[in-house]
């Protein structure tokens, strides 16, 4: 019998995530299924697999690019860092804590006290990350998984003793959480981290350790109405992001988003952080964290149809927007959104996520920029081959979206009504309203840093020195071929008369146009311009 390792190496980290992402591939559908808290959603399984999916593709890169062996102190940040910029959810986002919280630990050393140690924080650091921790959770599993091994002592021996210790309490989460015992289920996120921690132990030994408890079969939402409870009771959005920021700035951030929603965990640290909370005011929690740092990778999740079916939507529309004013407006109209912002469109996996997180037989793929064609139609792709029929309509801005989604009848069927919205947004010509980082040759002349572009239809067409005066010049240009409807979608950081001034210009100039202002948030380019 070959002897038990002493210590975790590189190429055991790498198993061990490999191992993890294969595990939840398989239970995906099985923690979907008995997530009841804190929203009963039906996705933990889903971004618990994505955020180790992103920690295993890290774990990946640092192999590639490492010049010779990677230590195992390289690997094991890797697959936090993965974790973190992947994090998806409530449970994801604890889960990239509790691997940041080992990998602390682990990069001095990874012998079987050392493991010991960083389960104890980990469970500590995840606890920490949670504003309000709650009792029968994720972090009940991973304290007992903690406390089950704090002797320490050889490798396996630790491991395993951790994930019966985890496996044990995962049981007894009925009997904390009232939702839980209501729903004859246990915690969704806690079943994941067993999971996770049962890929450790094959990893180390070559062999699966015993299961938990299979899940109960009775739809959970059917059990949580019997019961008499609310399944989808609470705030309307969730909304995460990535955050450049200060240690201060984060703290700061922790105060304002706790006083605005619910759910809140903020994990990371040395200037990165992944920020997850449950709000009504979506626009809010993203212009908290403008003002606490730069955030990127911003998503925000509609929950109005959370808790009625675990039946998947006949139709849904996903759509990217450039401003939280504008995700939170397609948002309330039913769309599942992605909040694009400058210098960081969403990848091709986002957009498939965003696809998988509508949760319909049938979707709309509304990419909103010419620049997202190809991400788009991947994510297409990957969707259509996990049996998902999806309709990309090439919009190449905003205004073609929201043109798109205001005629979208979920009831047609489904050619139809793609046929609709495309005609729709065909309909629409667009511009931006920019201004120029550099001097540069345009076809409509030489531009200088500081000027005011006006691009019709992608190309420039106008450059002023002021941003009024060339939204006016570029509207004329654009009503003079005609035109029923002007939207105008105006960023948060524009003059405040600046919508005002120009719908009293159409009205006075072209007297059978109508006028629609949207306000996009910060995030967004100056002005947008639609016309129909």
């Amino acid at each position: 019998m070959p002897r038990a390792p002493q210590t975790l190496d590189a190429e055991a980290v790498r198993s061990w995530c490999a191992g993890a992402l294969k595990a939840l591939g398989r239970e995906r559908e099985e923690i979907d299924a008995i997530n009841v808290y804190p929203v009963a959603d039906g996705d933990t399984g889903t971004n618990l697999y994505l955020t180790v999916e992103s920690a295993a593709r890290s774990v990946e890169e640092a192999f590639d690019t490492a010049a010779g062996r990677p230590d195992v102190a390289e690997v094991i940040r890797a697959m936090a860092h993965g974790a973190l910029l992947g994090a998806r959810g409530n449970s994801g986002t604890i889960l990239s804590q509790l691997l940041r919280g080992m990998a602390a630990v682990l990069a001095d050393g990874s012998d079987g006290d050392h493991l010991a140690r960083a389960l104890a924080e980990a469970a500590d650091a995840a606890r920490d990350a949670v504003a309000h921790p709650v009792e029968g959770t994720v972090l009940t599993v991973a304290r007992a998984a903690a406390d089950a091994c704090a002797g320490g002592g050889e490798l396996v021996t630790v491991a395993t003793t951790a994930y019966e210790g985890a496996r044990s309490a995962l049981e007894r989460t009925p009997g904390q959480l009232d939702v839980l015992r209501r729903a004859g289920v246990v915690d969704a996120g806690g079943r994941g981290l067993v999971a996770v921690l049962g890929a450790l132990v094959r990893s180390l030994t070559g062999e699966a350790p015993e299961p938990p408890a299979a899940p109960a079969h009775r739809p959970v939402l059917d059990a949580l109405l019997d019961a008499g409870c609310e399944a989808a009771d609470g705030p309307g959005y969730e909304v995460l992001y990535l955050l450049e920021a200060e240690d201060d700035a984060v703290e700061r951030l922790r105060t304002r988003l706790d006083a605005l929603g619910e759910s809140l965990v903020v994990v990371g640290g040395d200037g990165l952080w992944n920020v997850h909370v449950h709000v009504d005011d979506a626009g809010a929690a993203v212009e908290a964290g403008v003002e606490a740092g730069r955030p990127h990778r911003i998503r925000i999740t509609h929950f109005a149809a959370a808790g009625q079916s675990r039946e998947p939507a006949q139709r849904a529309v996903v759509a990217v927007l450039p401003g939280e004013g504008l995700a939170g407006l397609c948002a309330e109209a039913g769309a599942t959104t992605l909040l694009a912002l400058p210098g960081a469109p969403p990848s091709a996996e986002e957009l498939a996520e965003a696809i998988r997180r509508a949760h319909a037989r049938e979707v709309v793929l509304l990419p909103n920029d010419t620049e997202l064609r190809q991400a788009a139609a991947a994510a297409a792709e990957r969707a259509r081959a996990e049996g998902i029929r999806v309709a990309l309509i090439p919009t190449r801005a905003a205004v073609q979206g929201i043109a798109a989604l205001a005629v979208h009848e979920p009831d047609r069927r489904f050619d139809e009504d793609v046929v609709a919205m495309s005609a729709a947004a065909g309909a629409t010509r667009y511009a931006e309203l920019a201004v120029a980082e550099h001097q540069s040759f345009t076809s409509a002349g030489v531009c200088q840093a500081g000027d005011v572009l006006g691009l019709i239809e992608g190309d420039v067409a106008v450059i002023g020195q002021d941003l009024t005066t060339t939204a006016r010049t570029v509207l004329d240009r654009m009503l003079s071929a005609g035109g029923e409807l002007v939207t105008l979608v105006v960023a948060a950081d524009t003059p405040p008369d600046l919508a005002r001034t120009l719908e009293r210009h159409v009205r006075a100039t072209h007297l059978a146009v109508d006028t629609t202002v949207y306000e996009a948030g910060a995030g967004a380019p100056a002005l947008l311009i639609g016309v129909e």
